[in-house]
């Protein structure tokens, strides 16, 4: 309430300031008033002045000199984008190349392996080729001594037993000859 009538005693002062038709401060019948005006004139006429000569031109040297400032930073950091794809193009080329080089030294040493392990395997190929050939000779050869060892045991004993069964006993060009005939079909078999 209290804050209510102080409003209304505000409001109502200028009211009646121009009840009598005049305000103070519009009153230019009065000197002081006047010289006020004029006094404001030649102030705000240095103020401009000041302003104008002075203050202005600095203000337009620092905002002159920031956008210079930042015209240098912007071609500085330009220059500096420039150098960065550069550098960051010349790096990927080197990893493609070193990736490259790398993969043709692999696939080289895995060829060169493969050519000694396929020489390797060749050599060992031939060795055994070689072994079994030998072998094989030798079981020929204990073959052949068997066979012609057996020759004259199997005549002996064909002629004995031709002789138990017939009480005579054949040739021994015969038998030996029949022996022949015989090894020679078990082995056609």
């Amino acid at each position: 309430m209290r804050r209510l009538a102080t409003i209304a005693l505000l409001s109502l002062s200028p009211a009646a300031a121009l009840a009598d038709g005049t305000m103070p401060q519009m009153d230019f019948a009065n000197p002081l008033t006047s010289y006020q005006v004029v006094w404001m004139v030649v102030i705000l006429v240095a103020l401009y002045l000041v302003l104008a000569r002075w203050g202005l031109p600095e203000m337009g040297k620092v905002l002159a000199n920031r956008a210079n400032v930042i015209a240098q930073d912007l071609a500085a950091a330009r220059t500096a984008k420039i150098t960065a794809d550069q550098a960051v193009a010349a790096l990927n080329a080197t990893m493609t190349q070193a990736r490259g080089t790398a993969s043709a030294e692999v696939a080289q040493a895995v060829a060169k392996a493969k050519a000694e392990a396929l020489a390797q395997a060749a050599a060992l190929a031939l060795s055994l080729d070689q072994k079994l050939a030998e072998s094989e000779a030798r079981i020929d050869q204990a073959r052949q001594a068997a066979m012609a060892a057996i020759k004259p045991v199997a005549a002996e004993a064909a002629g004995s037993i031709l002789h138990k069964l017939t009480g005579g006993a054949p040739g021994a060009d015969i038998l030996s000859q029949r022996v022949d005939d015989a090894l020679a079909a078990r082995k056609a078999a």
